[in-house]
C-alpha cells in the first residue's frame, strides 16, 4: 500500500524514481530516462531561429552578412574561381616537386648501377617483412614465449617496439644491471 503510495506523490512532484535507466511516469504521461533525454537534446538540439548558437555553428544574420561583403552573384563565383586557380597551382607546384626528386632518386639508382649492380640488385631487392630466416627460426625455439610472441610480432625496418623511451628522470627501482635486450634476428 505504501509502494503505491509513494509512486503516486513521486508522479505529482515530478520525481524521477530511484533507479537510473528506466522510464517514468509524470502525470500519466511516459518519460524517457533524464540522462538519454539530455544526451539527445546536446546531440541533436532543436532547430533555433531566433538566435545564434554558442559555439557559432549556425547565425542567422549569416546571408545577410554575406550579401554585404559579397553583394553579386558574380562576385561569388570570380572568388571561387579564384580560389580554385589558387589551390590548381598549389597542386601543379607539389606535382613538380615530387616529379624533381623522383628524377634525382632516379638519377642516383642509375649511378649506383654502374657503379656496382650488386648493390644496385640488394637495394631493389623486395622482400617480405614477415619472413623470417632459418637463424630466426632456431632462435625462436629457444626463446621463452613472451620473447617469442615480440619476435614474432617484429616487422624488419621499423622502430623497434621494445626500445626503452628515454626519460628524464631514474627510475624508481634505480639502475637494472641484469637487463640484456632482446636478441636481434640475424
Amino acid at each position: 500500500m505504501s509502494g503505491v503510495l509513494l509512486s503516486s506523490n513521486r508522479a505529482k512532484l515530478a520525481i524521477p524514481p530511484l533507479t537510473s535507466g528506466r522510464a517514468y511516469t509524470v502525470k500519466g504521461e511516459q518519460v524517457g530516462d533524464p540522462k538519454k533525454e539530455i544526451i539527445r537534446r546536446v546531440l541533436y538540439p532543436s532547430n533555433i531561429k531566433n538566435r545564434p548558437t554558442p559555439i557559432g555553428t549556425w547565425r542567422p544574420d549569416i546571408g545577410r552578412a554575406i550579401q554585404r561583403a559579397i553583394p553579386s552573384v558574380q562576385a561569388h563565383q570570380t572568388i571561387e574561381r579564384a580560389w580554385l586557380l589558387h589551390k590548381r597551382h598549389l597542386r601543379k607546384k607539389r606535382d613538380a616537386e615530387t616529379a624533381r626528386k623522383f628524377e634525382c632518386m632516379q638519377e642516383a639508382m642509375d649511378e649506383l648501377y654502374k657503379l656496382d649492380p650488386k648493390l644496385y640488385l640488394e637495394a631493389n631487392r623486395s622482400e617480405d617483412p614477415r619472413a623470417r630466416s632459418k637463424a630466426e627460426m632456431e632462435l625462436m625455439k629457444t626463446l621463452k614465449t613472451s620473447e617469442m610472441r615480440t619476435l614474432a610480432a617484429r616487422i624488419r625496418g621499423l622502430f623497434p617496439r621494445e626500445l626503452r623511451i628515454p626519460t628524464d628522470t631514474p627510475a624508481r627501482t634505480g639502475w637494472n644491471y641484469e637487463w640484456k635486450p632482446f636478441p636481434r634476428p640475424i
